[in-house]
């Protein structure tokens, strides 16, 4: 691994879309150019960047009418019609390569979560909001937790996956248990897991949520792009 941020690395432009073309086909329906998951597992929809109005009516069948279309980072702008439901300033990060090499002991604690812990892992997402979450959420990738007395407390794992790369995502720790290291020791146990596949891991985070931008570039990420995450609903 290099130390260099990839700034030229094309699959993160479109991360979405390159997911949903490749490793996440199973899990999503294309029509056309236009790409959604299904329902349950995501709400992230893709167009391509010079996308024309029949692109997005492909999109809209896709999803059926009055439903939220999460373009996520997509640059395109819907014809009209196509109702504005927000619009989140944010960044993307790419580990440098760095310092989530450096704790032997980060597994520690770790466990991997599966289909009997999801009501588990929805409570947590409910209790601290880091981002959208469903039921088949956990087929993205692997994901894992740290559990005191049993009760899961902190949870991380693996969303989207463009071809050489792995995104970190759904980083919470509940309340009661943050000021414990949760967050670094998940991350670090996700970086060692993304690296020993040969995969760059990458991450998005909301401009305004300062405190986890600065975890994350202590343990090894830098900013490769700003972002703005956006929604519409359908016609």
């Amino acid at each position: 691994m290099t130390s260099r941020v990839d700034r030229d690395a094309v699959a993160l432009d479109d991360p979405v879309g390159a997911s949903l073309r490749g490793h996440h086909a199973h899990l999503g329906r294309r029509l056309g150019r236009a790409a959604t998951y299904l329902p349950g597992v995501a709400t992230f929809s893709a167009v391509s960047a010079d996308a024309d109005e029949a692109e997005w009516a492909d999109l809209a069948r896709l999803l059926g009418s009055g439903q939220l279309a999460d373009m996520f980072s997509c640059p395109a702008t819907p014809p009209p019609g196509w109702e504005p439901v927000f619009a989140l300033e944010g960044r993307q990060l790419i580990w440098s390569g760095s310092s989530c090499e450096a704790d032997a002991d980060a597994g520690t604690g770790v466990v991997e979560l599966g289909p009997d812990d999801v009501p588990e892992m929805l409570d947590i997402i409910e209790r601290t909001q880091p981002g959208p979450f469903w039921p088949r959420t956990h087929e993205l990738g692997t994901y894992l937790g740290i559990r005191d007395n049993g009760t899961l407390v902190a949870m991380a794992g693996e969303r989207l996956h463009p071809p050489g790369y792995t995104e970190i995502s759904a980083v919470c720790t509940a309340p009661e248990a943050r000021g414990r290291g949760h967050a670094a020791r998940l991350i670090h146990a996700l970086v060692a897991r993304i690296v020993a596949r040969n995969e760059r891991p990458f991450l998005h985070v909301a401009e305004a949520n300062t405190a986890a931008i600065a975890l994350y570039e202590r343990l090894g990420f830098e900013t490769r792009t700003p972002v703005t995450f956006r929604g519409f609903r359908t016609p």
